[in-house]
């Protein structure tokens, strides 16, 4: 498995704080590392409409590639606007239209993974 690292937990920390600037709700950073090979962090966020969606999302990717110099390995969704992921490698952020979260409930797959604090 594969152990996240300072990088990745400091840019999934500022997702999260560039997402809830931009108005998204019920925010958390799952450190999802020891359970899944493919990356070490999840950041998951709602919004109640696919114009925001679509903004927190540019302004997510805008700020990482801006502060840390990081574009993002993929996104996809982006168009649909109801559940848009923004691929990092070593974070993976999910910023969904509040029925599309409620439906898929990523978090519950993953509830026994720590939290990590994101709030200043």
């Amino acid at each position: 498995m594969t152990a996240p690292d300072d990088d990745g937990r400091a840019l999934a920390i500022l997702a999260a704080r560039k997402a809830d600037d931009r108005q998204a709700s019920d925010i958390v950073v799952l450190d999802v590392g020891d359970v899944l090979s493919i990356t070490g962090y999840f950041v998951i966020a709602s919004a109640p409409n696919g114009r925001l969606v679509r903004n927190v999302a540019d302004e997510i990717e805008l700020t990482i590639k801006e502060q840390l110099g990081r574009p993002p390995v993929r996104v996809e969704g982006l168009r649909e606007s109801q559940w848009t992921l923004i691929d990092y490698g070593d974070v993976v952020v999910h910023v969904f239209r509040d029925d599309m979260r409620e439906f898929y409930e990523i978090e519950r797959l993953y509830g026994d993974v720590p939290r990590v604090s994101w709030n200043a």
